[in-house]
């Protein structure tokens, strides 16, 4: 009798626990105030993406279910250079991108997503971003677009990689080098190079195949981890010239409809995943670097202070002519140079 008594609670218990975890599991699928699609512009599986992914993990966490995002790869919804009207439209809701690619768009996203040889040191354009004013100019461009910049964040300074040795200015002089359009493109080209633009996603063929020599692309260790080296043995770095802007936007009319405790929650998250972002792929590019060196087949080239000054000099020369082109990029182009003349890094 006392074992039938036995069998059946435990059997009720079971019944009731498995009630309760199914109620909880319904609960918590639906909890989600919102529900989010991101794009970024890198394929699956690179470490950027996989940062990113991260990051909406932590939103999630942070706001205890609240807000859930997909985080998509480049290309996936509609091409890097569409995601701008993409979330205007609300196809998207939001990206994780370089604004560069919507000069097109207006100059201002091409000169404020990479001033091409502004920056030493991310943790200064991070610095520029959120305390002196770039976020908030960087708003009164996009926001007419229909999109609010959550926060800025930045992937480090890119890499070179060239098939052909680089060690001055003068050796650009007819370098095939694959650059987004934009500001970046137009400083290869006064630097004597022949800018090609190409998807990030055709970098590796174009080297490969000689379709390039070199390619403004990403970080070292990114380049390192695909194989660039393989074909463009002789890698430029520490960077020179390409600190591009990561954009964290979401659409405007979403943003304007959330709590001020939700909006807290997303910049906050997005102020962590900058200064992560930056520390990690800088520990990474240390460790891809070590490993470089180990292959006599690669050599990698720091180009010579004399000639980062001639290549600063090139590119203020072009920041001047962007910034007569409206009157964000005079802004922009003034509050920048403030900042770098006050920090004594220009």
């Amino acid at each position: 009798m006392m074992a039938s008594t036995k069998l059946k609670f435990s059997v009720s218990a079971l019944t009731t626990l498995g009630a309760a975890i199914l109620a909880a599991t319904a609960t918590s699928a639906q909890a989600a105030e919102y529900e989010w699609t991101f794009q970024t512009s890198e394929t699956a599986g690179e470490p950027q993406f996989e940062m990113k992914k991260a990051w909406a993990d932590n939103v999630e966490t942070m706001s205890n279910g609240r807000i859930s995002i997909e985080i998509l790869p480049v290309n996936a919804v509609v091409q890097a250079n569409q995601t701008l009207q993409a979330v205007q439209s609300g196809i998207l809701q939001g990206h994780l991108t370089d604004p560069s690619y919507f000069t097109g768009q207006n100059p201002a996203f091409g000169m404020i997503g990479n001033l091409v040889g502004a920056w030493s040191d991310p943790y200064d354009f991070l610095d520029y971003m959120n305390n002196a004013g770039g976020e908030e100019l960087y708003n009164k461009l996009v926001e007419p677009y229909g999109v609010h910049l959550i926060g800025a964040a930045a992937t480090g300074l890119e890499s070179l990689p060239s098939t052909k040795p680089v060690r001055s200015i003068d050796d650009m002089q007819g370098l095939k080098l694959r650059a987004p359009e934009g500001m970046v493109y137009n400083i290869f080209e006064a630097a004597g190079a022949t800018p090609v633009n190409l998807p990030g996603s055709e970098v590796y063929t174009g080297l490969e195949k000689g379709v390039i020599d070199a390619a403004d692309y990403t970080v070292f260790a990114t380049n390192q981890a695909q194989g660039l080296h393989e074909f463009a043995p002789y890698p430029l770095y520490p960077g020179f010239h390409s600190l591009p802007m990561v954009a964290v936007s979401l659409n405007k009319d979403v943003w304007d409809s959330l709590s001020d405790d939700l909006k807290g929650i997303l910049e906050t998250s997005v102020d962590a995943l900058a200064y992560e972002m930056v520390a990690e792929l800088k520990t990474r590019d240390m460790e891809a670097v070590r490993e470089a060196r180990q292959n006599p087949d690669i050599e990698i080239i720091d180009l010579p202070q004399e000639e980062r000054v001639a290549f600063r000099n090139i590119a203020k020369q072009e920041w001047e002519n962007w910034a007569e082109k409206n009157e964000i990029t005079q802004e922009f182009y003034e509050s920048v140079v403030a900042y770098l003349e006050n920090h004594n890094l220009l």
